[in-house]
């Protein structure tokens, strides 16, 4: 199989694990504030990684790219700070509904930083998977000019820069290096806080708030995985799948049902991604 259509494999499992830990995140919210979250997020990526920083340091923090890094973790931090902020307050679904407008920045980013070529097919695929995102929200003008969605559009952005950065340093960097810079920055920047944020967890929390952080880290390092094989605007694309996953925990967990718009959006949305995969699979047949 060609690298696309494998990296897009690896997408699909990565979104399954990201909507599984934003929706616990919100349930841990109830009770924590969301740095102490992030922080215990972060400390379990920390922990991942420490056994190759100790084995391999220093030459696996060495990078050729730290202006690449630093626009990562700021893109990064943005996006996990602001998305479990708006969880607390905003319908689960919704919440993942408007970060999926990164898709459409990670392909303009794409084209002008990696020389991707987004052909009509793959431009016909996110159109149509986005009419479902505008479908199961369907915003109005208020909605629009809302400032949390405003917000959460910032995190959006912040996702298709850390993405964009993904993929460039996936090709010249480790995955372990990744994570521990990821894990050190934003470590850092959620664990000052908690000098006076903290809540002390009972073990059941704990041991909670360390699955979160569980299967973060290996939702990470799939999607990490994903990129360092696909293109970068097929890989966001996929993340559409996202919305599918978000509505059945949101209605498990929260009682958050879903409509009729809601389950047509969806259709759409599974639509373009099987149609994404299925032009990927026929070109690597195509070239083999």
């Amino acid at each position: 199989m060609s690298k696309n259509f494998e990296g897009a494999l690896w997408a699909l499992g990565a979104t399954v694990m990201f909507a599984i830990a934003i929706a616990m995140s919100k349930l841990a919210a109830q009770d924590f504030h969301i740095l102490e979250i992030l922080f215990f997020r972060q400390a379990v990526i920390f922990c991942y990684v420490l056994p190759s920083i100790v084995r391999h340091f220093p030459t696996n923090l060495k990078t050729k790219h730290p202006i690449v890094h630093a626009f990562r973790l700021v893109g990064g931090f943005a996006t996990l700070s602001i998305s479990l902020w708006a969880v607390t307050f905003m319908p689960l679904t919704t919440v993942v509904v408007l970060l999926f407008s990164s898709v459409f920045f990670v392909s303009i980013l794409a084209t002008i930083f990696l020389d991707e070529k987004i052909g009509i097919y793959r431009i016909l695929s996110i159109v149509i998977g986005f009419a479902g995102v505008i479908i199961v929200v369907r915003p109005d003008f208020g909605s629009i000019s809302d400032a949390s969605s405003l917000v959460v559009l910032i995190a959006a952005l912040g996702t298709a820069t850390a993405i964009i950065c993904v993929r460039k340093l996936t090709q010249v960097d480790s995955t372990v290096t990744l994570l521990t810079y990821q894990a050190l920055f934003v470590g850092l920047l959620s664990g000052v806080p908690m000098f006076w944020l903290w809540q002390t967890p009972s073990f059941s929390d704990f041991l909670f708030l360390i699955a979160i952080g569980v299967i973060s880290t290996a939702a990470q390092w799939v999607a990490i995985h994903a990129l360092r094989l696909g293109e970068a605007s097929l890989i966001s694309a996929l993340r559409y799948t996202e919305i599918i996953y978000a509505t059945a925990l949101g209605f498990w967990l929260f009682d958050e049902l879903p409509d009729v718009y809601t389950l047509g959006g969806a259709t759409l949305i599974i639509a373009s991604a099987l149609f994404m995969i299925q032009r990927e699979k026929i070109k690597s047949q195509n070239t083999a």
